[in-house]
């Protein structure tokens, strides 16, 4: 059966809430200490897990030696002092007692162990490595974590508290649902699941994830809608005798071409520019096309996406097919132009989160 309900996912910045520079100061660098216990445990975790798998294949040890991974108490040849699954947490909480609130090792062995357990096979065979984990890892928090969260006006900003450390939001010009999804979720319409704190470049996000109810939509499963995605037009999509092109090769391809040009153009430019102030004034107008593509490309996508799901809606179309997807993957792969400029994997991954949250059966054919 179906789930009735979708995760999503929000980037949301935050600021430490307290009065003095100083008391601010003290909590971001906290935040920071948890990041880096987070970011060694986590290496530990997975190094630990893959020896746990791999011991029965240290065929060089000598006859004799016990490798089952089980409690010794409750079985004769175990060599655990305890549970399997709780041996890493052992390990991470011992070496970091009082560095970091345990809740977060908790939730980071947790995941790091479902993670393992998904791809062990391909470890065992040799087709896949084991993870190595950066020093600016997300360190994740649980939804009980998250206390007294509401909206106060004098601010104007949602407030809540994370391990007695008080946070506000901050969302600028929020074009975006971060707001109805806060507003719904502090009058309880929605759940707040598992989420994560993301230190990058002196800025602090929230990575918020949502549980909402998918949409409800008076849509047929018989009532087919085919869709196609190619270079000529990024989609074309029809259903009975109704056809619909979505996006044009001039809009979506010769834009982003203008773009790249652009910056080509400031990139040889920029030899000439006064350094002044050094490297960042010399390369100030290269600077200003260092995402102008990637919004421009992430943009276009989400209306086109949008624009398809919204037509299946309207002809109540239960199910969309997207037809002859792998022969245009593997002819993006060989002409370099394509795989460069035309964004088949993001297009399709947004028709899948679309279709998911309205209900729609996404088959790739």
């Amino acid at each position: 059966m179906k789930s009735s309900t979708l995760k999503l996912t929000r980037k949301i910045q935050i600021t430490v809430d307290l009065p003095t520079k100083e008391e601010r100061k003290e909590a971001v660098n906290k935040l920071y200490q948890w990041q880096n216990r987070c970011y060694r445990a986590a290496n530990l975790i997975v190094s630990h897990l893959y020896v746990q798998e791999m011991i029965k294949d240290f065929f060089y040890l000598t006859e004799g030696i016990k490798h089952k991974l089980a409690d010794e108490k409750k079985d004769e040849l175990g060599i655990l002092k305890g549970s399997q699954i709780n041996t890493t947490y052992l390990v991470v909480s011992k070496r970091f007692k009082g560095q970091i609130p345990t809740d977060i090792l908790s939730s980071l062995n947790n995941t790091l162990r479902s993670s393992f357990n998904k791809n062990k096979s391909d470890y065992w065979k040799g087709l896949r490595s084991l993870k190595n984990f950066r020093r600016d890892i997300a360190f994740p928090i649980r939804s009980r974590n998250i206390i007294k969260l509401s909206y106060k006006k004098e601010k104007k900003a949602f407030c809540f508290r994370l391990f007695s450390i008080p946070f506000k939001t901050y969302l600028g010009k929020d074009f975006t649902d971060k707001r109805r999804l806060l507003e719904c979720l502090v009058d309880g319409d929605i759940k707040l699941c598992s989420s994560h704190i993301k230190l990058k470049e002196g800025k602090i996000f929230w990575m918020a994830t949502f549980e909402i109810e998918k949409e409800k939509h008076d849509l047929k499963t018989e009532i087919i809608a085919e869709a196609s995605l190619s270079l000529e037009y990024p989609i074309v999509v029809k259903t009975g005798k109704t056809k619909l092109t979505i996006g044009t090769k001039e809009e979506f391809l010769y834009r982003r071409l203008a773009i790249q040009a652009a910056r080509k153009r400031a990139q040889v430019g920029a030899t000439y520019c006064k350094s002044g102030k050094g490297r960042k004034r010399k390369l100030k107008a290269v600077d200003k096309f260092r995402n102008t593509e990637s919004n421009y490309v992430s943009h276009r996508i989400h209306v086109y996406s949008r624009k398809l799901i919204d037509f299946c809606i309207k002809h109540r179309a239960g199910t969309l097919i997207l037809l002859k997807q792998e022969d245009k993957i593997g002819l993006a792969k060989e002409e370099e132009f394509v795989l460069r400029n035309w964004s088949y994997y993001q297009l399709m991954n947004k028709i899948k989160y679309k279709a998911d949250k309205s209900g729609i059966e996404l088959i790739i054919a």
